[in-house]
């Protein structure tokens, strides 16, 4: 994620420059702060007015804003908006202004504020076939290379010309995925692939009533987020929640009861390098689900209720050599010793104690008290932190087991 980071982009004349916005919906689905800013020649192929609606900030085009309410217009700073930035990302990148910062001709708003960057200065040419591999823009572009600028390079494929061949502008997806790697350097997860549950399930008594828990499917997110944010390849199933994955890296699969979870996980397990079986899944389920909604009647209604497949035993009993599992245990008595059990019985590699009796512990809060049980007797005690800081500290505990 790139929450708390402020990236720069500048878009020039280019064709290419519709790629801008896809750009800024990107980073800012990954949690950064967008301004961007505009040659004279880029507003021929997008409005400041589209940037500025999805990066929620004004656009920058020329050295003096625009006339307001009678005001006259001020000075746009570009020392200020150089020193502001993380990182500069001009995407798209026109052959004419290669050649401006190869040479520093500074006869625009961009080009001072690249003259004035003090962070990283990334480029995402975009030109057609015969001018990407003409000599002059070949030796633009290792000049810049040189001096520390990061190039994105061109990629093969249709271009506005009609043409095919090298030219066209690295994909907004990609742009951003590079983007959030080098402010989140990857882990020992990076290229593991993580199975993670989370949520409750329901268990229908009827078409409208069910058998559930608490359970708000937070940890759960909060999982999927940070095992994307180090690189994993994440599939997060989830049950009913409220609670959205930021990472969009992250792939999702909603169901409903017990049953739907373990038929997912059966589907998926074996493509996995660990599972995180967070998901707080009910214990039985009614027998029979009445196909038409219990009308009030008897004072009394028995319900005849069976077990629930046990996901993470199955998981445990049916994984190879190097898979990893972690499970979740919420327990309000001999909670240790219960911990234990659980771990030994599902054949878990990690059991995370939770416990009702902590305040400001358990369902539904931003904060969480665990303990990390594991064979051997080797069990750590967290204080109440915030369950984003626990998560972190649980994904440090499994690359560990991974490595």
């Amino acid at each position: 994620m790139l929450t708390g980071k402020k990236i720069l982009v500048g878009v020039t004349g280019s064709i290419a420059a519709y790629k801008s916005a896809y750009l800024v919906r990107e980073l800012i689905r990954l949690g950064a702060d967008v301004r961007c800013i505009l040659t004279p020649a880029a507003r021929e192929f997008i409005t400041p007015l589209t940037l500025s609606t999805l990066s929620k900030n004004p656009v920058a085009v020329d050295f003096v804003k625009p006339e307001k309410e009678g005001k006259a217009g001020e000075w746009e700073n570009h020392v200020k908006l150089g020193m502001w930035a993380d990182l500069f990302i001009i995407a798209p990148l026109s052959a004419n202004t290669l050649s401006k910062l190869v040479t520093g001709n500074c006869d625009n708003l961009l080009m001072a504020v690249y003259l004035s960057a003090k962070c990283p200065v990334w480029i995402a040419p975009a030109m057609d076939l015969d001018m990407y591999n003409h000599f002059s823009t070949k030796e633009n572009l290792d000049k810049l290379k040189s001096k520390g600028i990061k190039i994105l390079d061109a990629k093969d494929g249709e271009l506005a010309s009609g043409l095919e061949g090298k030219g066209r502008m690295e994909e907004p997806y990609e742009i951003a995925k590079e983007i959030d790697a080098f402010f989140n350097p990857q882990s020992k997860l990076k290229g593991k692939k993580i199975l993670i549950t989370g949520g409750p399930t329901y268990e229908a008594i009827d078409p409208v009533r069910f058998i559930g828990n608490h359970s708000s499917g937070k940890t759960g997110v909060l999982l999927a987020d940070a095992c994307a944010a180090r690189g994993a390849e994440v599939f997060l199933i989830t049950g009913p929640t409220r609670e959205k994955v930021k990472n969009p890296y992250v792939r999702v699969l909603h169901v409903q009861s017990a049953d739907e979870m373990m038929s997912a996980v059966e589907h998926n397990w074996f493509d996995f390098d660990a599972g995180i079986f967070s998901a707080a899944v009910a214990d039985y389920r009614p027998e029979n689900k009445a196909p038409e909604k219990i009308k009030k009647s008897d004072d009394r209604i028995t319900l005849n209720l069976i077990k629930n497949p046990d996901i993470l035993k199955w998981a445990g009993l049916n994984k190879k050599a190097h898979q990893r599992v972690i499970g979740f245990a919420l327990e309000t008595e001999n909670e240790i010793e219960n911990a234990q059990k659980k771990l030994e019985q599902k054949r878990a590699d990690l059991i995370v104690l939770n416990s009702l009796k902590d305040e400001g512990a358990g369902f539904g809060h931003d904060t969480n008290k665990v303990t990390f049980v594991q064979a051997n007797n080797k069990i750590r005690n967290f204080e109440l932190s915030q369950k984003s800081v626990l998560m972190s500290q649980l994904l440090d505990e499994l690359e560990q087991m991974l490595s």
